[in-house]
């Protein structure tokens, strides 16, 4: 039996949490969001990421961290995707690419989800295939109503004689047979 070939997801994360519709249903009137509205939303993709990779992809999910001077690039894993902030001075673009470049040197089938024209264009010119945030939102969307439909409870209906006559002629072969 031939090895599955390794694949790896790579999420832009803060563009995703902008452009895909998923993420922008309920916005706060600020269009920064609330802190809870926006860590709901980071949240919910972080599950979205997870669900979509499923035993398919290694996933790393990449938030820009360069305007905040606190961050070290620190990564955590969740169920099985790696979360990343980029560090203080260093673009969350910077590491989608690096990473993406770094997947292609090892033969790794990549794709990268962002709406960022420039990422695309970069990682596709490098032989890696990219999704936008919206194709992302509309994809996920899909698996959940796959899932909900695959748990919702099916009712069989039979199909009798009866369901077949019109009602007035089942009332009078009823009576026939009651002896009415």
């Amino acid at each position: 039996m031939a090895k599955p070939r390794k694949k790896l997801l790579i999420v832009d994360g803060y563009n995703v949490l902008r452009s895909g519709t998923r993420y922008k249903r309920n916005p706060a009137p600020h269009p920064d969001y609330t802190d809870d509205t926006f860590n709901t939303a980071r949240e919910r993709l972080i599950n979205d990421v997870i669900n979509f990779a499923g035993r398919d992809y290694k996933a790393v999910i990449v938030f820009d961290g360069a305007q905040n001077e606190f961050s070290s690039g620190a990564t955590e894993k969740r169920a099985g995707v790696q979360i990343m902030f980029s560090r203080a001075g260093e673009s969350a673009d910077k590491v989608i690419e690096r990473l993406s470049y770094d997947a292609r040197e090892r033969m790794i089938e990549t794709l990268v989800v962002t709406s960022d024209a420039t990422i695309q264009d970069t990682v596709f010119g490098g032989g890696v295939d990219r999704m936008s945030a919206d194709g992302f939102s509309q994809e996920v969307g899909m698996y959940y109503d796959d899932v909900r439909l695959d748990e919702a409870p099916k009712i069989a209906h039979k199909n009798t004689v009866a369901g077949r006559i019109p009602a007035d002629t089942l009332a009078k072969l009823k009576a026939l047979r009651d002896g009415k």
